[in-house]
């Protein structure tokens, strides 16, 4: 086998390549051809600086992640980064595209790092539940001090090479296509220098002057941290590279990474990285279906809905034409629109030029003959059978042939809205979720005749609109909805039965969840779909509404707020709970906390396990993926069904049939093999 990793000698400089496509993973024969070229440089006395590069699209973007799990091959990549710095021969790193996690690695233990302006460099390790494993967290805080390195290490997000070079990452800027020739141009001029090696650097003195340093990062950082472990072996790694010498903050650094590394989280994590790649394959449509070209989408209803479908399409510079019935309502819809993508440009994520662009490709209309030459039309109107089927028997006289009709429907049958048309292969739901141009699920829902080519379509267009795509099938509320209806009637249950609303919300809080079910309805607005007649009372939701305890917007609904909308407890809902239960005849008792955790957790693996036998979702992971991205199930976790399978079957089983819940054939058969889901 050819080696991935090739050399050739410009003079006396010796230039090191790799060639492992996609993106340079530094796998065991990479690894080796680094270390193997190294030792040969050394030993040639016509090398007298080397340089390191990557062909393809990027430098070293990590390591192999289809090594994880499997018994170690050497040469390790320290061992080969410490060979890389030990050299006393100059060795610089020409970096482009990007250099992640073990890349950035690479570039640190080597003396000198320049990069073309469009690279990006970064220590993404914690995303996947872990911590850079090979000295990242000693020799970058030694480079560019403590307070330079936290973020990059415990939050992850990759830095411009303008910045890194700002913080001394980066020794200089090259040209964007004359990156080798430049590379080899700076490691000349370093020749018969002494080499500078970041394990030796004491950049890192900043956190030993300000050992509050450490405390300040975790309480800005507190939210994006909540409940993840890797953050803070992050932050006490970099803080060891202040406190310990370098020997022994590697030593440490190993101990905090294999600790990582064989904790539930970063498998949870590691299962999510993937199953949102898996989530992309559908069975039974190839992989090279030719894709329908959509060049222009037309969405009916200017709504809050139909407001932030639209926007995701502007934002990835498709032309989109928005309809509503009357003019005052499209003008408020543009205005939304408008005001939305401003308050963006405000916090500096747009540029006033780019919200230009964005309303610039709008056409808002009152008439349908409009939307004739669209390649798709996304209905956004109201949730009701009848109104939508009105809506798409139109558009199957008015839209040309081969276009997609879609419904953004998130709980009906888009079978039986397809009848409305006599086109019903080009017919699909795809159910976005609120707000829509800022969450990143989106359902596709593949009815039974939708064709191979549409689906395949809308997949790939989801990719450029930035979204994450789960594929399911018709199904009352398809995957998301319809597991989260099982865990609200356990939740309405329980506060009948004595449970306090509070500390229904509190477990899922402290589950990892953003927000419980009650909290959940007052933000949404507990009035949504109420039928506004406070004489008649058949829930709790229609009692709270009755006394015009509406949800946040109102100061009140299941809980009391302040004007920073923080919520406190109301004494007068738990009476009318009380009274409520009282007048059903539900006893009340004390419920504990663990029985509320497995009676709102369990009843929706249960759902998501018939969601699979029935062939609703085409994998367990899409699941998790779903519940990630659409309902703030905690990424540490792994979703739900990945959860499952980490507490045992066998566990939800039993937890199911002690509250006396269904227990579905599926899960109760898998549980009794010893089966998991993924």
């Amino acid at each position: 086998m050819t080696s991935p990793i090739r050399t050739e000698l410009h003079d006396d400089v010796l230039v090191v390549i790799s060639d492992n496509p996609p993106v340079n993973a530094l796998g065991q024969a990479v690894r080796q051809g680094l270390k193997d070229a190294i030792e040969g440089a050394l030993g040639d006395d016509r090398v007298k600086a080397v340089v390191i590069r990557c062909d393809g699209r990027t430098f070293f973007a990590g390591a192999d992640i289809t090594e994880f799990g499997k018994p170690p091959q050497g040469p390790n990549l320290p061992e080969t980064l410490d060979a890389m710095e030990a050299s006393d021969k100059p060795v610089v790193a020409a970096i482009h595209g990007t250099a992640l996690g073990g890349g950035c690695e690479v570039a640190l233990a080597c003396h000198y790092r320049v990069a073309v302006p469009s690279a990006k460099i970064g220590l993404p390790e914690v995303k996947l539940g872990l911590i850079p494993g090979a000295a990242g967290t000693q020799r970058l805080p030694r480079l560019v001090g403590a307070e330079a390195a936290l973020p990059m290490v415990a939050i992850g997000n990759p830095i411009a090479a303008k910045k890194a070079q700002s913080i001394g990452l980066i020794d200089a800027l090259v040209g964007e296509d004359s990156l080798e020739a430049d590379a080899i141009a700076f490691a000349r001029s370093k020749i018969g220098q002494d080499v500078p090696r970041s394990s030796e650097g004491t950049a890192n003195q900043d956190g030993v002057k300000n050992p509050d340093l450490f405390d300040e990062f975790r309480t800005r950082q507190g939210r994006k941290m909540r409940g993840f472990d890797a953050p803070n072996a992050a932050i006490e790694a970099v803080k060891a590279a202040g406190e310990m010498p370098y020997a022994e903050g590697v030593k440490k650094e190993r101990e905090l990474f294999m600790k990582l590394m064989s904790g539930t989280q970063s498998a949870a994590m590691r299962h999510y990285f993937f199953a949102e790649r898996a989530a992309n394959k559908i069975d039974d449509v190839p992989a090279d279906t030719e894709i329908l070209p959509i060049k222009k989408v037309g969405i009916i209803g200017a709504g809050t809905m139909g407001g932030g479908i639209a926007m995701n399409f502007l934002s990835a510079g498709i032309a989109v034409t928005i309809l509503e019935m009357k003019q005052d309502a499209l003008d408020r819809g543009t205005s939304v629109m408008r005001k939305n993508y401003e308050n963006t440009a405000k916090r500096g994520r747009m540029t006033g030029e780019q919200v230009e662009q964005a309303m610039g490709l709008l056409t808002p209309t009152l008439e349908y003959d409009d939307l004739a030459d669209c390649d798709l039309v996304i209905e956004a109107v109201f949730e009701n059978m009848d109104v939508k089927k009105e809506v798409f028997a139109k558009l199957d006289e008015t839209v040309k042939q081969g276009a997609i009709l879609a419904s953004n429907t998130s709980y009906l049958d888009i079978d039986e809205i397809a009848t409305a048309t006599k086109r019903p292969g080009y017919v699909i739901g795809l159910h976005f979720f609120s707000p829509a141009n800022i969450m990143k699920l989106l359902e596709v829902v593949r009815g039974a005749k939708t064709r191979g080519d549409v689906l395949a379509t809308a997949m790939k267009l989801s990719k450029k609109i930035g979204k994450v795509a789960v594929v399911s099938g018709v199904c009352p509320g398809f995957i998301g909805n319809r597991m989260l209806s099982k865990r609200q009637e356990q939740a309405n249950q329980l506060i009948m039965e004595g449970a306090n609303y509070w500390d229904v919300d509190d477990v899922l809080l402290e589950f990892g969840f953003p927000m419980g079910p009650f909290q959940m309805g007052d933000l949404a607005g507990i009035d949504i779909g109420w039928h506004r007649d406070p004489t008649k009372v058949t829930t709790i939701r229609e009692a709270l509404c009755a006394v015009g305890r509406f949800g946040q917007k109102a100061g009140k609904g299941f809980y009391d707020y302040d004007e920073a909308r923080q919520r406190t407890p109301s004494d007068e809902v738990k009476q009318i709970i009380a009274d409520f239960a009282a007048r059903e005849g539900s006893e009340q008792r004390d419920i504990s906390k663990g029985e509320i955790k497995e009676r709102l957790l369990y009843p929706m693996v249960n759902e998501g396990a018939k969601i699979l036998d029935e062939g609703m979702a085409q994998r367990a992971s899409d699941i998790d993926v779903v519940w990630i991205n659409g309902y703030g199930w905690p990424l540490f976790t792994g979703g739900p069904m990945f959860w499952a399978d980490t507490i045992g079957l066998s566990t939800v089983v039993e937890g199911l049939e002690k509250h006396g819940l269904e227990v579905s054939d599926y899960l109760r058969n898998k549980a009794e093999k010893g089966e998991t889901f993924n």
